[in-house]
Parts: C-alpha cells; sequence; structure tokens
C-alpha cells in the first residue's frame, strides 16, 4: 500500500516543528569560544555534591532543631538548583550562561510547588510558618489600617508631591522600564499602564490602598513614572535594536581592556528580536491571545497586592521583594515564549516557563481566595464585570490603532541582526567596535545583489 505524504503539514513529529519550539524552549548557544564553560561536568559535580553533603551532615552541630530545619530547607532548595541545571531547559536566553536560565526555572518550579503545598494548610498553619520565617510578623499591621488614603485631595503642595517621591516611587518607574524592555511595544505597555489604573479602582472596595488623588493618580502615576519608565525602556531597546550584533571570542582579543569589555558584554544580549504583537493580517486568536496575555498580567499585579494584605506583611518586607523578584526575572522568558507561541504559526505550544507562570499565577491567586474568604465575601460582582469589559474594551481598542499605524506607519527595514546573511560574531575589542545600522544599510544600497550583499556582510 502506498503511503501518501501531504508537504506542509505540519505534525508533533515533524522536525521543522521540533524546531521552532526548540528555539523558544531550549535556545542552543552559538559559536561556542571557550568550551570549558560549556561542557558538561556531571562526574565532577556528582563527585563534590557527595563529598559536601557527607561533610555537613557528619560535621555540623544538630542539636538545634530549628537550625537543622533551616539548614534542610537551604540545601534542598541548593541541590534542587543544581538538578535544575542538568535536567532543565534553556529557555529561550542563552545570556550569559543557559546554567543561570535553568536555575531561574528552577526556582520558579520550587515556587510552584510550594503554593500547592500552601494549598493543604490552614491559616493557623500559614502563620506559624511565617512567624517561624519572621517573628516580627507577629506584630506586623497592614499599611490601609495605619494610612489614610486619597484625604484632602484638593490640597496641592510642592511638599506634599516631593513626599511621593520615595523610593516605591523609584521602584514604579524602573519596574516600568524593565516591562518595557520585556514587552517591547509602546501600544502595549501603555495599555497595561491604563488598565492597570483601571484595575485599582475597580477593586478599590476590597483593597484601600488603590485609592489615590486624581493627580496622584493621573500625574505622578500614569505620566511620570509609568510614562518615564516606559520612555526609558523603549528607548533601551531601540538602542539595541537598531546596533548589530558581532561576536568575537574573548581568547582572539589581545589587549586588556578588550578583555574586560568582552566579558561585561557576555551579560548583555546575544542578539535582539524585533517585536510585533500585532499587524494588519493578524486572526483572532491572536487577538484573544493578547487579551488573556493582559489579564494574566493584571492579575499577577493584584496578587501582590492582596498577598500582602491577607498575609500582613509591609510592601518592603523581604517576602514581598523576593516575589517580586522572582516574577520579574522568569517574566522575561515568559513573554518571550508567548509571543512566539502567539505570532509564530509553526509553533504549536507554550514554553515550559511560559505554563509555569501561568500556573503560578492562578495558583497565587487561588491562594488568595482561599486564605482571604472574609475579604472576598465583600466582593462586589458587578465591579468584577465591569473590570473584565473594561480590560476587554480598552485591550480592543489599542489594538485597533495599533493596526492603523501599522497600516499608515512606512514599512520597517530589518536591522543587520535579523538578516538571514548576518554575522554570529561581535567583536569587543577597542579597535573594532559595533558597526553602527546606518553603515550596514549604506554597504546594502551599494551592493544590491545578494552575492555582493553576502560579501559585505
Amino acid at each position: 500500500m502506498a503511503i501518501h505524504t501531504y508537504a506542509g503539514t505540519i505534525r508533533k513529529d515533524d522536525a521543522n516543528y521540533k524546531q521552532h519550539f526548540r528555539m523558544i524552549n531550549e535556545q542552543q548557544v552559538e559559536d561556542i569560544t571557550i568550551e570549558f564553560f560549556y561542557r558538561p561536568h556531571t562526574i565532577t559535580l556528582l563527585t563534590l555534591t557527595i563529598v559536601c553533603l557527607m561533610y555537613f551532615a557528619f560535621t555540623r552541630d544538630n542539636s538545634s532543631p530549628e537550625d537543622n530545619i533551616w539548614r534542610g530547607i537551604i540545601f534542598v532548595t541548593v541541590f534542587f538548583l543544581i538538578v535544575s541545571v542538568m535536567a532543565f531547559p534553556n529557555g529561550p536566553f542563552t545570556r550569559p550562561h543557559p546554567s543561570i536560565w535553568r536555575m531561574v526555572f528552577g526556582m520558579s518550579v520550587l515556587y510552584f510547588l510550594f503554593l500547592i503545598f500552601l494549598l493543604f494548610l490552614n491559616p493557623e498553619q500559614v502563620k506559624a510558618i511565617m512567624y517561624w520565617l519572621d517573628p516580627a510578623l507577629r506584630h506586623a499591621t497592614r499599611e490601609a489600617d495605619i494610612m489614610e488614603y486619597a484625604v484632602n485631595c484638593h490640597v496641592i503642595t510642592l511638599e506634599r508631591i516631593a513626599s511621593h517621591f520615595d523610593v516605591f516611587a523609584f521602584g514604579h518607574f524602573w519596574g516600568w522600564a524593565m516591562k518595557a524592555l520585556v514587552v517591547r511595544s509602546y501600544g502595549l505597555c501603555w495599555t497595561i499602564s491604563i488598565t492597570w489604573e483601571m484595575t485599582e479602582l475597580f477593586f478599590m472596595h476590597l483593597l484601600p490602598n488603590f485609592a489615590e488623588c486624581w493627580w496622584d493618580q493621573v500625574i505622578l502615576d500614569i505620566i511620570l513614572c509609568n510614562g518615564g519608565g516606559i520612555w526609558l525602556g523603549m528607548v533601551v531597546c531601540y538602542y539595541l535594536e537598531m546596533r548589530t550584533y558581532r561576536w568575537e571570542s574573548v581568547k582572539d582579543i589581545h589587549s586588556t581592556t578588550g578583555k574586560i569589555k568582552r566579558v561585561v558584554m557576555q551579560f548583555t544580549p546575544a542578539r535582539w528580536t524585533y517585536v510585533r504583537w500585532f499587524d494588519p493580517k493578524s486572526s483572532f486568536q491572536r487577538v484573544a491571545g493578547i487579551y488573556l496575555f493582559m489579564i494574566i498580567w493584571q492579575l499577577t499585579e493584584l496578587n501582590t497586592f492582596f498577598l500582602k494584605h491577607i498575609f500582613v506583611f509591609q510592601a518592603g518586607h523581604p517576602i514581598s521583594v523576593g516575589r517580586i523578584f522572582l516574577i520579574g526575572i522568569i517574566t522575561a522568558p515568559t513573554v518571550r515564549q508567548y509571543y512566539a507561541y502567539l505570532t509564530d504559526t509553526q509553533c504549536k505550544r507554550v514554553g515550559t516557563q511560559c505554563w509555569v507562570y501561568g500556573a503560578i499565577a492562578f495558583l497565587e491567586a487561588i491562594v488568595c481566595i482561599k486564605f482571604g474568604k472574609e475579604l472576598f465575601s465583600k466582593t462586589q460582582v458587578m465591579y468584577v464585570f465591569l473590570w473584565l469589559v473594561c480590560i476587554a474594551f480598552i485591550t480592543f481598542a489599542c489594538l485597533y490603532v495599533m493596526v492603523a499605524y501599522a497600516d499608515w506607519a512606512p514599512t520597517r527595514e530589518k536591522s543587520l541582526s535579523e538578516c538571514e546573511d548576518s554575522v554570529g560574531y561581535m567583536d569587543s575589542s577597542p579597535e573594532n567596535s559595533i558597526i553602527e545600522l546606518k553603515d550596514s544599510r549604506q554597504d546594502i544600497q551599494e551592493n544590491p545583489d545578494p552575492v555582493a550583499l553576502k560579501k559585505t556582510l
């Protein structure tokens, strides 16, 4: 019997399909220059692990039960991250080293498992764990219980405005700069900014600290902190996008300054991908995907405030800061994998980091609902419904504007780093700095035929 194959059909066992998924879930390091750092050292690592465990198991004093538990938790975490380096995927990034992103994925899995563990505890047990971690939390109070919000809004003085510029305002500004670096779209960043302010209004009946004066919300939050952070992040994105990435081995650089510069630049992206979340030919699936992206983003932000309100700890507490730092780190590969899933028609599944991030967002919400029944009993269902409708309307309006702009704006030229024939090295020595994109465009104009273009690149 003849077996008929159909060209162009993408199946899960198709090599093309596997290649597209591997690019976002198991990105490979290209052009390895120092093989020692990328060669597997599994036997050496196993030997060191066993020696370290034997040393600490037989030499330390185990008379303190509390110290035993602390050391046990620390070592379980450390060795789980070691296993993560050997077993988990690289994700979409390889700089500064794939093992860093494997450990990031490992930390997200640990947090995911911890949230599952919390679901099977009662409030008293959760409080006991928190008080064991930090006894000072026994006397912690909610910010909403000791502070007043949105009072005397008609009184606007320089002293009052200056009092709002504290470390949290800087964190707000810097956080939006990082979000812009991850999302890489003015339209989506501003949509997230505006919808978050709307989210604060709709959930103000549950979280009193969401109440703000109009000038605080519009001028300080939206325009200065959000807008300034978005502008800074997008300027950095534009700078990174317009550069030509040509990497050179540190062994081929002879000057000390050049070697140091090359080592520092190992902590910068290997390449920069131009992002276009929406275009006129996008399907309804992409529109729905962007709407889901907005919902999960708002849910993650809401979880930050509900967690510290329900479990009673301050915004500057290490628990809060550590969670924000972890969520911020895992957001970068998550957004990259989700963007590839939405825009690449040959990518049929989300990456593992994206899957874990989505699970964490919903698990945090479930934890908040379980342990905050008294708080959520005051929920106005109409406000939640209007919130969903409002986010949908603003999202679709944003996408409509992005489509109109795409039709009106001239076609964007590819940067040299996006060309198929671009060189994958970067010469970091002082005498051979990064080539500007305008020089590359000039070479392309002077050599229009493909053969000459390839020689030029």
